[in-house]
């Protein structure tokens, strides 16, 4: 389980003047189960729409994606999705937060009691499972968040920017979390980020997209993000190879905002 296929994605939005954005164009992928992705590029690429066409929150113009054979036409709790706010019920706690999928699902409680109990030994944060959520730092709302979907049990996790609220160091410290959770879930991961260095240790995988109209413009296999589990990540960033690879991206990045800002073609 977890075999991800988009076959021809297009994505096109009518605006109020007659007008339209196409916001992707004949997007193609395929992700076996446990790979791990990272999605780059400039802002308005169309990295977060594509997100939202295989979470099923959007409905794609053109192409089809299937999960395990099955087409998405619509959210599902096999694909998880963790957002750059958590999007969490600030109102709960942090363990009935972590708990909600599966009481929706009328798991019995012991079998309940058992998944929250383990993830939140997982995320570090089994110490604070009664603290209500707006109690916590940023870093601490997102291993809720982590772990909640995670309770799930879905065959895909789909982050849109998780750590992009966070400071440096915590942010750092996600970033090794994100690392073990996939090596020890076996989960296949989609992340989408802005950052150069986080799509670099992030995606065993990494895609760079072009705007207008979004489109996969270049993909890197890598071997940083192998290494970096359960490494410190900053010697991982100091390997040659990591450098010359970010400053080809960030080139390549830094020519598509100068088209952008240049084109006039708005």
């Amino acid at each position: 389980m977890g075999a991800l296929k988009i076959n021809d994605i297009s994505m096109r939005f009518e605006l109020p003047d007659g007008s339209h954005v196409q916001a992707l164009q004949n997007v193609s992928l395929n992700l076996e189960k446990g790979e791990l992705l990272s999605v780059l590029g400039p802002s308005g690429c169309g990295k977060s729409t594509l997100l939202n066409i295989l979470a099923g929150f959007l409905a794609a113009t053109d192409g089809v994606v299937t999960l395990d054979g099955e087409t998405v036409t619509g959210p599902s709790a096999e694909r998880g999705m963790v957002f750059q706010q958590g999007a969490l019920f600030e109102w709960m706690s942090v363990r009935e937060n972590v708990e909600f999928g599966p009481r929706m699902k009328n798991m019995p409680e012991t079998e309940r009691n058992t998944i929250v109990e383990n993830l939140l030994d997982t995320v570090g944060l089994r110490d604070f499972k009664d603290k209500a959520v707006y109690e916590l730092s940023g870093g601490m709302q997102q291993r809720v968040a982590l772990a909640r979907c995670l309770a799930n049990d879905p065959d895909v996790i789909l982050m849109d920017e998780p750590l992009g609220a966070l400071d440096a160091l915590t942010r750092e410290k996600m970033q090794g979390l994100v690392l073990d959770l996939w090596k020890k879930t076996g989960k296949t991961i989609i992340l989408i980020t802005h950052s150069v260095d986080e799509a670099l240790l992030l995606g065993e995988r990494l895609l760079v997209m072009a705007p207008r109209p979004g489109r996969i413009f270049k993909e890197y296999r890598l071997p940083f993000a192998e290494r970096a589990v359960g490494a410190d990540l900053r010697v991982v960033k100091e390997d040659p190879a990591f450098g010359e690879t970010k400053k080809e991206i960030l080139e390549m990045i830094w020519e598509m905002e100068e088209e952008i800002m240049g084109g006039g073609d708005h």
